[in-house]
C-alpha cells in the first residue's frame, strides 16, 4: 500500500493531475498493487487567502508518504518566487531530493523541431543536482541603489553534495544499460573553482564504475549537440544552473512542455514527480491542455516506486496515444480534449 501527497497546485495543474490519478487507478489494477491518496490544497489561491505557502506541519507529513505528485506552482496574482521558493525548493531542500532527473525522450508520432532525427536519435537522461549551486540563496549586496554597486551570487558546491549526484549518475547509466556512457557537463574553462571540484570528483568516482564510458563536455558545446546530434548522449550530469538550462532545450527537441515530466530524487527518501511545463494560467478551466506531461510523471513515480510492470504499461500506453491518435501536443491543437487524452491512455491500458 502505497501513500501519495498530491498537491494538484495552480492553473491547469488540477486539471491534468485529475488525468493522473485517472490514469493510476487503472494501472493499479491492471498491474495489482494498491495505493491510498493524500489531497493538499497548497498553491497560489490558499496563499491568497491565508498568507500560508508551506507549513513545517506539511513537510513532516510528507516524510511519511512514498512518492509526492505535484501538477503546478505559479499564480498570476502572487509576485514569483513566492510559492516557487516556498513550496518548490522548500519540499527539495527539506526532503534532500538532491536529484532532479529528466528523461529526454521523443516519442513516435511527435513532433520534434530537429530535422531528420526520430526516437531512435533523442533518447537521454539528463541528473540535475538539485540543492546546491547558485540556488542555495548565497549572496550580497554592496552599495546597493548605488553607481558603484555590486551584487554577488555564490555557487555553493560540497564535496558530498556533488559526489552524492555524481554516483546517482553512474548507477543510473548502469541501470539504464543503454549505450552505458555518461557525460559530465559544466565549464572548466571559466567556473574554475566550482567545476574544479566536479570534475575531479567525477573521474575519481568513476574508478568504481569500470563498465561506464566517461566524457566532458562544456555547456555551451552540450547545447550545440543536443541539437545537432542528441544520439550522441546517454546520460548527463550537470550542477543545478546548468541542469535548469539544458532540461528546457530537452523538452523542446522532445516535442515541448506537453511530453515532458520529472523527478525530484532522494533515493533513500521521498521523491516527487512533476509535469515540466508549469502552471499555464492563460488555459485554466479550458480542458485543452495536453495532460500526458503528468501522466509521464506518474509513470515515472511509478518506476521509482519499484512498480516497473506499472510504468511500462503507462509508457506504451502513452506511446499508443501519440501514434495514433492526437495532432499535436500543444493545447487546443490536440484533437481531444484534456480528459479525453486521459480517458485514451486508459483505454490502451486495457
Amino acid at each position: 500500500m502505497y501513500k501519495i501527497a498530491v498537491l494538484p497546485g495552480d492553473g491547469t495543474g488540477p486539471e491534468v493531475i485529475t488525468e493522473g490519478l485517472k490514469v493510476l487507478k487503472a494501472v493499479s489494477k491492471a498491474a495489482g498493487f494498491k495505493y491510498e491518496t493524500k489531497l493538499y490544497d497548497f498553491g497560489g489561491d490558499r496563499y491568497i487567502k491565508t498568507g500560508e505557502v508551506l507549513p513545517d506541519s506539511a513537510i513532516e507529513e510528507f516524510k511519511k508518504m512514498d512518492a509526492i505528485y505535484l501538477g503546478a506552482v505559479g499564480h498570476p496574482d502572487v509576485k514569483p518566487g513566492i510559492l516557487e521558493q516556498g513550496i518548490l525548493l522548500k519540499i527539495r531542500f527539506s526532503l534532500l531530493q538532491y536529484v532532479n532527473l529528466r528523461p529526454v525522450k521523443l516519442y513516435p508520432g511527435v513532433w520534434t523541431p530537429l530535422k531528420d532525427k526520430t526516437p531512435q536519435d533523442i533518447d537521454f537522461v539528463v541528473v540535475r543536482e538539485n540543492t546546491e549551486g547558485l540556488y542555495v540563496g548565497k549572496g550580497s549586496f554592496q552599495d546597493k541603489f548605488s553607481p558603484r554597486e555590486i551584487a554577488i551570487q555564490e555557487s555553493v558546491n560540497t564535496r558530498k553534495g556533488v559526489e552524492r549526484c555524481i554516483r546517482y549518475a553512474f548507477e543510473y547509466t548502469q541501470k539504464r544499460n543503454k549505450d552505458k556512457k555518461l557525460t559530465l557537463c559544466g565549464k572548466t574553462n571559466v567556473l574554475t573553482f566550482a567545476w574544479d571540484l566536479w570534475k575531479r570528483t567525477f573521474y575519481e568516482v568513476a574508478k568504481d564504475y569500470p563498465d561506464i564510458s566517461t566524457d566532458y563536455a562544456h555547456v555551451d558545446a552540450t547545447c550545440m549537440w543536443m541539437i545537432k546530434n542528441p544520439e550522441w548522449f546517454d546520460v548527463i550530469v550537470t550542477d543545478n544552473m546548468f541542469g535548469d538550462i539544458i532540461t528546457d532545450l530537452g523538452a523542446m527537441i522532445q516535442g515541448g512542455m506537453g511530453i515532458a515530466a520529472g523527478g525530484n530524487i532522494n533515493p533513500q527518501g521521498v521523491s516527487m514527480f512533476e509535469p515540466i511545463g508549469g502552471s499555464a494560467p492563460k488555459y485554466t478551466g479550458k480542458s485543452v491542455i495536453n495532460p500526458l506531461a503528468a501522466i509521464c510523471a506518474a509513470q515515472m513515480m511509478l518506476e521509482q516506486l519499484g512498480e516497473k510492470k506499472a510504468a511500462d504499461l503507462v509508457e506504451k500506453a502513452v506511446v499508443k496515444v501519440t501514434t495514433e491518435n492526437l495532432k499535436s501536443l500543444s493545447a487546443g491543437k490536440m484533437g481531444y480534449s484534456t480528459s479525453e487524452v486521459g480517458d485514451l491512455v486508459v483505454k490502451y491500458l486495457a
